[in-house]
C-alpha cells in the first residue's frame, strides 16, 4: 500500500529495501540513549548497530509489516499483536545472540523488559522508528506514522510504542499517543516512555496506567522508576 502525504510518499517496504534499510536505522541508532547503555564502547558501536539491525530488518520483513519512503530515507517496523508465536521468539533470540556477540546480556534483557511490560490487548506495534540524520527535521517522520494509523484507525485497533529519548517521545504526543508508567533501564541506563495511542473515538485501557507490579516493586525498593531484568531500540 502507497500513501503520499504533501511532500512524503510511504510505501510498504520489500527485501530489495533491506540494505538501504539497515543503514537508515543503524546510523539513527548510534545516538539514541539506549545505544549509550547496550554498546558503551563507540569503537564497537556501528559494526554491532549494523549486524544488529540487518537482523531486525531481515525478521521484520518476514513477520512483520515493514514501512519506508519513496527515496528509503525512513524505517517503520511494525509487529501486529497478541505476540507472534514462540517459536518466532525462540529464533529472534538466537538471532540477536549471534548479531551481537559479546553485547547479547544486555539487547536480550532490553528485549525481555519491553516483552515483560507489554500490554496484553490486541494492538499493532512499533518496535522501531528511525528517519536518516540528513532527512530529520522535514515531517518524514510524522508521516511515515501517520500512514501507518490511518490504516489501522478504521481497524478500532490502538498502536505502542516505547519511546527511548525525550525527542521521539514529543513527536509521539504529537501523534496522539499518551505516556503510561515508564521504565528505567538498569546500572544507570536510560528512562523509557511506555505510550498507547487509542483508534480515533477509542478510550485507552485503564490498566496501562496502572504501573505494572514489577514496577510497583522496584519504584518501592529502588526510590523511582525503574525495570530489571524479569522479562526492542526504536
Amino acid at each position: 500500500m502507497t500513501s503520499t502525504s504533501k511532500t512524503v510518499t510511504v510505501r510498504q517496504a520489500t527485501p530489495d529495501d533491506a540494505g538501504r534499510l539497515i543503514g537508515v536505522l543503524a546510523e539513527s541508532f548510534l545516538h539514541d540513549p539506549v545505544a549509550d547503555w547496550l554498546i558503551p564502547d563507540h569503537n564497537d558501536r556501528r559494526y554491532v548497530s549494523y549486524r544488529y539491525f540487518t537482523h531486525v530488518v531481515g525478521h521484520s520483513l518476514q513477520y512483520g509489516h515493514v514501512d519506508t519512503t519513496s527515496d528509503g530515507s525512513a524505517a517503520a517496523i511494525w509487529y501486529a499483536r497478541p505476540a507472534p508465536s514462540p517459536s518466532i521468539t525462540d529464533d529472534r533470540h538466537v538471532g540477536v545472540r549471534e548479531a551481537t556477540g559479546a553485547y547479547a546480556p544486555k539487547f536480550l534483557l532490553l528485549e525481555t523488559m519491553f516483552e515483560s511490560h507489554h500490554p496484553p490487548e490486541a494492538h499493532h506495534y512499533l518496535a522501531y522508528a528511525a528517519v536518516s540524520p540528513e532527512h530529520q527535521g522535514r515531517g518524514t517522520g510524522t508521516a511515515l506514522l501517520s500512514s501507518h494509523h490511518q490504516q489501522i484507525d478504521p481497524l478500532g485497533l490502538p498502536a505502542y510504542v516505547e519511546a527511548t529519548s525525550p525527542r521521539n517521545r514529543d513527536l509521539y504526543l504529537r501523534l496522539g499517543y499518551l505516556p503510561g508508567p515508564s521504565m528505567v533501564l538498569p546500572d544507570g541506563g536510560p528512562k523509557i516512555w511506555r505510550m498507547w495511542r487509542a483508534p480515533v473515538g477509542g478510550t485507552i485501557p485503564a490498566r496501562f496506567f496502572t504501573p505494572h507490579p514489577r514496577l510497583i516493586g522496584e519504584r518501592n525498593e529502588h526510590g523511582g522508576d525503574h525495570a530489571g531484568p524479569s522479562g526492542n531500540p526504536c
